[in-house]
This record gives structure tokens, sequence and C-alpha cells, in this order.
């Protein structure tokens, strides 16, 4: 049976959850997000909903930004090559699990555009160049 693509905020909250639930399990880097979120995801969940929603469906619902919070997160728990790989793999079986399509791989294509960007500008900034 084929899978559907991704379509509405709904397939986007779908695919956040799973992929989530598999990173608070993950060795390599469930402890990230357990030592800066903690068990109470009900504030960065939404967000995660916003931002993936803003970049998949082109809804205007996120803002902030995410480079930023990378580069401060890196300053207490430096990020490392095997942490964005993981991430990234993650993601990309989550979404390959869940749907197939254009905008399924523009999830996958998305996110890893931007695991090398966030990559790039944390390393300037423990450099001290210019962080954006």
């Amino acid at each position: 049976m084929s899978k559907l693509d991704i379509q509405n905020r709904e397939d986007i909250e779908l695919l956040v959850n799973t992929f989530y639930d598999d990173v608070k399990q993950d060795d390599t880097i469930g402890y990230i997000f357990q030592e800066t979120i903690g068990d109470d995801w009900s504030h960065h969940m939404p967000i995660m909903y916003q931002f993936w929603e803003s970049v998949l469906l082109g809804k205007a619902t996120y803002s902030g930004n995410p480079i930023q919070k990378h580069i401060k997160l890196d300053q207490n728990i430096p990020l490392k090559e095997e942490h964005y790989g993981q991430w990234l793999n993650l993601w990309t079986s989550t979404v390959d699990k869940l749907y197939e399509g254009e905008i399924a791989d523009l999830a996958k294509n998305r996110a890893s555009n931007m695991v090398h960007l966030i990559k790039m500008k944390v390393e300037m900034a423990r450099s001290g160049k210019s962080i954006l």
C-alpha cells in the first residue's frame, strides 16, 4: 500500500510527534533533548509544528531563530558530527516510514540543508566569527 504525502498541519504533527518519540529513546542524541527540554515538551512541540508547517507548507506560523538556538545549545552541550548525523538519520527514516511524495522529499532535503547550515554557523560561532 502506498503512503500519502504530507498535506496539512495534522500530517506535520504526526511527523514531528513520531520523530521526537524516536529522538527521546535515542542513545546518541536523546540526552541532549532530555537535558535541554526535560520531561515537559508542551512548549517545544508547538514550536516544532509551526517551524515545519512554515518550511514545508509555506504557512507563516513560525517566528524564531533556530541557528541562534543551536549556537546557545552548543555552548552548554557541544554538538558533534554524530549528533547532526543521527538527527538527520532519524528525521529521514521517520519521513520515509510515514510519507512519500514531493513534500516528503522536500522535508528530507530541507532538513539536510538545515543541518549543514546550523553546523556551519555553530562552528563559526565557536571560532568567534560572525554567527548570523
